[in-house]
């Protein structure tokens, strides 16, 4: 072959590698990146202030809208819209032109934003539009109001507490209501020296503001509640076989404790002991102080991690606690007040609702969330939750010895007489001090139908911290017990879970 034809068959294999490698480059701005493309901040069509641009709608089940965009005639065009204020603000959050989003309006911006929908196939890639997402939620509005009312009945429109309504099976959080809370439409406004002065009447910077939900970012002694974790260890991890059957406490009212001068006593220094179903259906202190004794730190911690604590649940929200089982439980002899869930440990309204949901659900703790599906301008579903395990708690057989121990202590033992003589409910209330001379934090975690081949479709934790509109002297059957019973029972009867 001559020089001439040489140099041409190279720069003809040196033109068709240029083509190929054009060819792939295309390829790869058209398909594989043309959504970051779309996206990015250098794209010039998206140097338009967000706050012009309308976003998506915040929808519950039953088709309440939480949360829209109305058009205003002033410079930002777009105002967001909260038509409920403060009965769900600890679930939609804010977007806020100083302080941005949080909750589901942050969790899910990129859907609730204006953006370009450039399809999902290669022929959609000419016909992009600008449009939103709308956000609906597992949440139902009746139930949510129907909580509101409940909690108010006890703490009044001032007072602390929290309510959280699940469906085990799936977890669905059908209703999460939580005091003091704030009005989101004040940090809507387009007036940004307005947003500030609301924001610092919202004391942002002290552990008790408004804006941490009491449901999930607060956590707080869970008292006798924690006691369905320590029955479940009693079974789960016991310290010699048959432990859970034949462990038998005496009848006193005042344990003396290992290593120390310190007495476990039980409430108001009543006298109560024997097998495990009794102790916890009379909620026997003392009883249970001697069974965390027995287990011991290793074991009563892994029970506790399995169950949730020192792990933060996977709800879609922003700000959500971790519950805590503290290593400093491993000192003697604090792991007696840590099996009673006192000293050190802490946990959240979802948390303890998710440990009775996943006795409900035969040991499996289902992962919680607000996002039922997330639909286009159009109608069309562009996202849907998938329920899907969070942990793997106990055995089904020891969820359902706990449960038979729970239906005790709402039929004959300190939950009795909440729950309607018809309906089967396991329950588990609680009561823990806060300080010498001080008050109550009062809890009740309940969940039915419960009955001999039911389904338990709700569960349900109440938490309401100790307050000085409250008196000291106080029982979480006195206090959340009402206000869990009638929430339970209401989510049944609305056909709910």
């Amino acid at each position: 072959m001559s020089p001439l034809n040489k140099r041409i068959s190279f720069i003809a294999v040196f033109l068709v590698l240029c083509f190929f490698l054009l060819f792939l480059q295309l390829n790869n701005l058209q398909i594989k990146q043309a959504n970051s493309l779309v996206n990015s901040k250098y794209n010039p069509l998206n140097n338009v202030t967000l706050s012009n641009l309308p976003r998506g709608s915040i929808i519950t089940r039953d088709n309440y809208v939480l949360a829209y965009s109305k058009k205003v005639n002033d410079q930002y065009k777009e105002l967001r819209i909260y038509p409920y204020g403060s009965l769900f603000s600890m679930i939609v959050g804010y977007d806020s032109l100083y302080y941005g989003v949080s909750g589901l309006e942050a969790v899910y911006n990129k859907y609730l934003e204006t953006h370009l929908d450039n399809g999902q196939h290669l022929s959609d890639l000419n016909s992009a539009i600008d449009q939103t997402d709308n956000v609906v939620l597992t949440v139902s509005f009746q139930l949510q109001l129907q909580a509101q009312q409940a909690l108010r009945s006890v703490i009044g429109q001032n007072g602390t507490g929290a309510v959280v309504a699940i469906n085990p099976r799936n977890g669905d959080i059908l209703a999460m209501y939580s005091q003091p809370s704030f009005d989101p439409n004040f940090l809507a406004e387009h007036l940004i020296s307005q947003e500030k002065k609301y924001w610092s009447s919202l004391n942002p910077s002290s552990p008790t503001t408004p804006l941490l939900s009491q449901a999930y970012s607060q956590i707080y002694a869970p008292g006798s509640t924690f006691k369905i974790v320590t029955t479940s260890a009693a079974f789960d991890r016991p310290p010699y076989p048959n432990f859970a059957q034949t462990f038998s406490a005496p009848y006193v009212s005042e344990i003396p404790l290992p290593d120390s001068n310190l007495g476990l006593h039980n409430y108001a220094y009543e006298v109560c002991g024997g097998h495990i179903p009794y102790l916890l259906e009379v909620s026997c202190d003392t009883g249970y102080g001697l069974i965390g004794l027995k287990l011991g730190y290793p074991s009563l911690s892994q029970e506790a991690d399995s169950f949730g604590f020192n792990s933060t649940p996977p709800l879609d929200e922003t700000n959500v606690a971790k519950s805590v089982f503290p290593p400093a439980c491993s000192v003697m002899p604090y792991i007696a007040y840590c099996a009673i869930g006192q000293y050190d440990v802490s946990a959240s309204a979802l948390q303890m609702a998710l440990a009775a949901a996943g006795i409900a659900n035969d040991g499996v703790i289902m992962t919680p969330h607000l996002m039922y599906e997330i639909t286009n301008g159009f109608g069309q579903v562009v996202k849907k939750y998938l329920p899907t395990p969070w942990k793997f708690a106990t055995s089904a057989q020891t969820a359902s010895q706990v449960k038979s121990d729970m239906i005790l202590v709402a039929q004959g033992g300190t939950a009795a007489g909440l729950f309607p003589s018809n309906l089967v409910v396991a329950a588990k209330t609680g009561t823990a001090q806060t300080a010498k001379s001080a008050g109550d934090n009062n809890w009740l975690v309940a969940f039915g139908p419960a009955g001999q081949g039911q389904t338990p479709k709700v569960a349900v934790a109440v938490v309401v911290p100790y307050q000085p509109s409250l008196p000291l002297d106080t029982t979480g059957a006195q206090i959340a017990g009402p206000v869990a019973a009638k929430v339970l029972v209401d989510a049944l009867y609305d056909g709910l879970g």
